[in-house]
């Protein structure tokens, strides 16, 4: 099987491009609490107790479902990025395993969760599609993911005064989506479970299409050992926070 290699732009070396959790305009300090809670309560309906968020950026969303009793992973495509969420997230108990491992080299045996969290990530991949199918192949058996909500999101920065010559899209977007065509993208892979629409996001609860996933996993295992099982991640790259 050929494996769906899922670049991100040259300028997105992981993280985030704008850092709005660390906002200190009182509007976009709102906006991301909603966003915060919305996510919480989907993923305490979920009831999951491992939790791996892909694409963690500087950590912020993955620390905020530290509860006892849960076990949390998170993973980006940069080294420097982990190193700096897993600096700043060193307090949480229990810990929580950061690692650098890009999107197509995440493995189902040592990645794979009873919930998989993917916030805001969708639009920067050159194919989004590739992308979810790897998601499918991780989820056992719910993805929670959100993206921009679009036209929405460029109206609100260019209200802003933001990337103007670029009509507000943020520098790194690649894809966008409105709810409806967001939600047809996710029934290519999963069923979806609940849709919500913290401003100016929109999310989703989803539940993967078994058969497909069992699939995709068998696939897999009829390859030959892929880039992640050689060796390429060391284990010097996983960092769990203590």
């Amino acid at each position: 099987m050929k494996r769906t290699h899922l670049p991100l732009p040259d300028h997105s070396g992981g993280g985030n491009f704008y850092d709005k959790y660390g906002s200190r305009n009182p509007i976009e300090r709102h906006l991301v609490r909603r966003f915060l809670e919305d996510l919480g309560a989907l993923v305490d309906q979920t009831g999951a107790s491992h939790i791996h968020e892909v694409g963690c950026g500087e950590g912020v969303l993955i620390a905020s479902l530290a509860r006892p009793g849960r076990t949390l992973c998170a993973s980006d495509c940069s080294m420097e990025v982990i190193r700096k969420a897993a600096q700043r997230h060193g307090n949480l108990k229990p810990p929580i395993v950061f690692e650098a491992v890009a999107l197509e080299h995440l493995d189902f045996k040592r990645h794979g969760a009873q919930l998989i969290i993917c916030c805001e990530v969708l639009e920067h991949v050159s194919d989004p599609v590739g992308a979810l199918g790897r998601l499918q192949y991780l989820a056992q058996p719910y993805l929670l993911a959100s993206v921009p909500r679009e036209p929405l999101w460029c109206l609100l920065n260019m209200l802003r005064l933001k990337y103007l010559p670029d009509f507000g899209n943020t520098p790194g977007h690649q894809h966008h989506w409105s709810t409806a065509s967001f939600v047809s993208l996710l029934n290519q892979h999963f069923h979806v479970l609940e849709v919500r629409r913290p401003l100016p996001w929109t999310m989703a609860l989803c539940r993967a299409n078994r058969a497909s996933a069992e699939l995709h996993r068998a696939r897999e295992r009829s390859e030959p050992p892929s880039e992640f099982n050689s060796g390429q991640f060391s284990d010097s790259e996983s960092i769990r926070c203590a």
